[in-house]
């Protein structure tokens, strides 16, 4: 199940399912500043890849919102997780800038290790609290910024873990790409 769009050379792909599952380079964690891996799409990466992600996360905290750092993939499908803090603390409420700044923020990170693929999970919308629609309008505008300015990627899975974000995916697709 999923749908594709294409933007230059880069194919976005839309999809429902597990982000933990996923076969790409990277994966993103759409992390707290401490890089605490409690619960939501960290909590999951950490279940399924191993505590060693947590470990290797913690060293470099804080991390600010608008950067990001790489670890390993540990247990996961995924060679690389690419932690982008979208709250401060654990269990914060975030907002569209923040989301923003850590979509830019992965990218880039990808784009440096000369990635060909990363997988994003609705970004904040967890216990973020943004609103799906939100999130996704956000995330492609600066998936489709990132590619304008030159950005490389051969493809962009947006993972969507409910049917209401996989909807909202495809919606912002369809009105942006």
């Amino acid at each position: 199940m999923g749908e594709e769009f294409r933007i230059g050379n880069t194919v976005i792909k839309v999809v429902k399912g597990d982000i933990t599952k996923v076969e790409v380079d990277a994966i993103v964690n759409p992390a707290n500043s401490l890089m605490i891996m409690g619960g939501g799409v960290a909590g999951a990466i950490k279940r399924v890849g191993g505590d060693e992600i947590e470990f290797e996360a913690r060293r470099h905290a804080p991390v600010p919102v608008g950067e990001a750092i790489v670890t390993s993939g540990g247990k996961l499908k995924a060679k690389y997780v690419i932690h982008a803090p979208t709250m401060e603390r654990p269990a914060m409420r975030t907002n569209e800038a923040k989301v923003r700044a850590a979509v830019r923020a992965a990218l880039r990170r990808a784009h440096s290790l000369g990635l060909r693929s990363i997988a994003f999970p609705g970004m904040g919308t967890g216990v973020g609290g943004l609103d799906p629609n939100v999130a996704a309008k956000v995330m492609i505008e600066e998936i489709m910024n990132f590619l304008k300015k030159g950005g490389r990627i051969s493809e962009v899975l947006l993972v969507a873990f409910t049917e209401e974000l996989y909807e909202a995916f495809i919606s912002a697709a369809l009105k942006l790409i």
